[in-house]
């Protein structure tokens, strides 16, 4: 075999290597699926974490917004502060189911309890609110709280409420579906789930009548130590947000004119 058919048969098979590597690179590119976030949220006096399964390919900004809230440390010391037989609800700065977020928990130019540091919601990812995201409520999803305001004329305001409050499902929810985003489902730690779940609840009692009344709000307190995810790699922008819309005000001006 001459040196001519040599150096073409050896060109041939450089071709064949680069063609090769570089359609596997643009396979690789157009299929590749980078790994779901995970999020670990660890309970004061619980041996394991809830450890939740994040989902970006249907609610993008909602996971933004939590994964930038818990890296940032602000949920850390956060309480569970409603339990229902259907849920368990946490997030809340204030821990009585009526806080949310502030810019400068997810904007680091911002400086917290400033003028520009103000409360802020995201926009609702759900099926009602016009977004495509078939996660089912059943148990073990986690999914926001929002604000159901009492008039039909503001389903707008409700529906792009929430902040910072989630709730995580301890029984199947079928009327949360479509109403409300949910964003991911817990993979372990389910244990604690159920454990949390059947914790005793404050009892109320009237001074007239004596009457007792069971509350949603633990008898003792739920605290979650840390939240933080792992976002396998992915760069996560913050969300995008938008203005809290005020309730009491819309009220007195509509029905007092004040």
């Amino acid at each position: 075999m001459n040196k001519k058919v040599i150096t073409l048969i050896i060109a041939i098979i450089l071709v064949v290597i680069v063609i090769g590597t570089v359609s596997y690179g643009v396979i690789r590119k157009l299929t590749y699926k980078p790994e779901n976030p995970i999020a670990t949220i660890t309970i004061e006096g619980y041996e394991k974490p809830l450890v939740v399964e994040l989902y970006p390919e249907y609610a993008l900004n909602t996971v933004k917004n939590f994964i930038t809230l818990a890296n940032n440390g602000f949920y850390n010391g956060l309480t569970i502060h409603r339990i229902e037989t259907y849920v368990i609800q946490g997030g809340d700065p204030k821990g009585d189911g009526t806080g949310g977020p502030t810019l400068s928990a997810v904007d680091s130019s911002i400086e917290k309890d400033s003028d520009e540091d103000k409360e802020y919601a995201i926009v609702g990812e759900f099926k009602a609110n016009r977004y495509k995201n078939p996660i089912v409520h059943e148990k073990g999803v986690i999914s926001m709280a929002r604000s159901s305001y009492n008039s039909a004329e503001l389903l707008s305001e409700s529906y792009n409420s929430a902040g910072s409050q989630f709730f995580i499902c301890t029984d199947y929810c079928p009327s949360f579906n479509g109403n409300y985003a949910a964003f991911g489902k817990l993979i372990d730690g389910w244990e604690t789930l159920d454990a949390i779940s059947k914790v005793e609840l404050k009892v109320e009692v009237d001074e007239e009548t004596k009457e007792e009344t069971k509350t949603s709000e633990p008898k003792e307190t739920i605290k979650m130590t840390t939240v933080t995810v792992d976002t396998k790699g992915v760069d996560y922008e913050a969300p995008e947000t938008q203005g809290t819309f005020d309730y009491s005000s819309w009220y007195m001006k509509k029905y007092y004119g004040q």
